[in-house]
Protein backbone atom coordinates (compact mmCIF):
# COMPACT_ATOMS: atom_id res chain seq x y z
CA UNK A 1 0.00 0.00 0.00
CA UNK A 2 0.93 3.21 -1.17
CA UNK A 3 2.27 6.32 1.56
CA UNK A 4 -0.62 8.30 0.31
CA UNK A 5 -2.93 5.26 0.22
CA UNK A 6 -2.30 4.71 4.41
CA UNK A 7 -3.23 9.06 4.51
CA UNK A 8 -6.41 8.37 2.74
CA UNK A 9 -7.12 5.44 5.20
CA UNK A 10 -6.75 7.55 8.41
CA UNK A 11 -8.83 10.32 7.61
CA UNK A 12 -11.98 10.64 9.52
CA UNK A 13 -15.45 10.22 8.04
CA UNK A 14 -18.97 9.68 8.97
CA UNK A 15 -20.15 7.91 11.88
CA UNK A 16 -16.25 7.75 12.93
CA UNK A 17 -15.80 8.06 16.87
CA UNK A 18 -13.07 10.64 17.37
CA UNK A 19 -10.77 12.74 19.79
CA UNK A 20 -10.27 16.21 19.02
CA UNK A 21 -6.90 17.65 19.10
CA UNK A 22 -7.36 21.41 19.55
CA UNK A 23 -9.08 23.35 22.05
CA UNK A 24 -12.65 24.88 20.63
CA UNK A 25 -13.31 27.58 23.03
CA UNK A 26 -16.00 29.32 21.83
CA UNK A 27 -17.67 25.63 21.39
CA UNK A 28 -16.69 25.12 25.14
CA UNK A 29 -14.72 21.83 24.33
CA UNK A 30 -11.16 21.09 24.57
CA UNK A 31 -8.89 18.95 23.51
CA UNK A 32 -9.51 15.19 24.39
CA UNK A 33 -12.71 15.36 23.91
CA UNK A 34 -14.52 12.49 22.28
CA UNK A 35 -17.51 12.81 19.86
CA UNK A 36 -18.83 10.76 16.33
CA UNK A 37 -18.84 12.32 13.04
CA UNK A 38 -22.23 13.22 12.12
CA UNK A 39 -22.02 15.03 8.32
CA UNK A 40 -19.06 15.61 5.95
CA UNK A 41 -19.33 19.23 5.71
CA UNK A 42 -16.73 19.70 2.67
CA UNK A 43 -13.23 18.41 1.83
CA UNK A 44 -11.76 19.69 5.34
CA UNK A 45 -14.60 20.36 7.41
CA UNK A 46 -16.83 17.73 9.00
CA UNK A 47 -19.16 18.15 11.43
CA UNK A 48 -19.16 16.23 15.03
CA UNK A 49 -21.39 15.44 18.05
CA UNK A 50 -19.80 15.32 21.53
CA UNK A 51 -21.84 13.36 23.90
CA UNK A 52 -21.07 12.63 27.72
CA UNK A 53 -21.54 9.41 29.17
CA UNK A 54 -24.86 9.01 29.24
CA UNK A 55 -25.31 9.32 25.16
CA UNK A 56 -26.45 13.41 25.81
CA UNK A 57 -25.10 15.49 23.25
CA UNK A 58 -23.61 18.48 24.70
CA UNK A 59 -22.16 20.05 21.79
CA UNK A 60 -21.81 20.33 18.19
CA UNK A 61 -19.55 21.63 16.07
CA UNK A 62 -17.52 22.08 12.80
CA UNK A 63 -14.23 20.34 12.93
CA UNK A 64 -11.32 20.14 10.83
CA UNK A 65 -10.57 16.89 9.68
CA UNK A 66 -6.74 17.92 10.71
CA UNK A 67 -7.90 18.23 14.27
CA UNK A 68 -9.44 14.81 14.69
CA UNK A 69 -7.83 11.07 15.51
CA UNK A 70 -10.06 8.56 14.97
CA UNK A 71 -10.59 6.24 17.20
CA UNK A 72 -10.42 2.46 17.20
CA UNK A 73 -12.06 -0.13 19.52
CA UNK A 74 -10.32 -3.18 18.15
CA UNK A 75 -6.54 -4.09 16.44
CA UNK A 76 -5.70 -3.10 13.58
CA UNK A 77 -2.66 -4.09 11.02
CA UNK A 78 -0.08 -1.07 11.48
Amino acid sequence: MSAANKKEDRTPRALDVVALLANLPEHRLARGNVGTIVEELDEETVLVEFSDDDGRPYAVAPCLRSDLLPLHYVPEAA
